[in-house]
């Protein structure tokens, strides 16, 4: 029961901090939105994710690990489409310019906004799991 409720934590805030730095990902419902998505993304990680990658098995071993991501890409996605609180819409990225670092402006597309948002929630829920265990 506690490693349950210490998943739902993970996921809770790491699906928030996500959907304070990518404002295309924003949860309609407030609290009760969070509350929900953070259940079914836990409940994604326990079953949906799992069963993705038994069945991209061949495609991960022919690409040597490199469509690993693809499982927490379509998870995302299917999250998106069952949470009816849960949104993802396109997103403008106007550049970036420092110390001679620049970024050139985007315009991204859904598909594109849930990679990275895929990214983002996958690095902060490994960073917090590190950062408890």
């Amino acid at each position: 029961m506690k490693s349950l409720l210490r998943s739902y934590l993970v996921n809770m805030v790491s699906l928030w901090v996500t959907t304070q730095i990518l404002p295309a990902l924003s949860i309609t419902d407030g609290f009760k939105g969070l509350l929900i998505a953070s259940v079914a993304l836990m409940g994604a990680n326990m079953l949906l994710i799992p069963l993705l990658k038994i069945l991209l098995l061949p495609l991960n071993l022919l690409t040597v690990g490199l469509f690993s991501w693809l499982t927490n890409v379509i998870a995302l996605y299917f999250l998106v489409t069952v949470i009816p609180s849960f949104k993802i819409s396109s997103f403008y990225f106007s550049g970036l310019n420092y110390d001679g670092f620049s970024l050139p402006p985007l315009d991204l597309s859904p598909f594109f906004v849930v990679v990275i948002a895929s990214f983002l929630i996958g690095l902060i829920h490994h960073f917090l799991k590190w950062l408890i265990r």
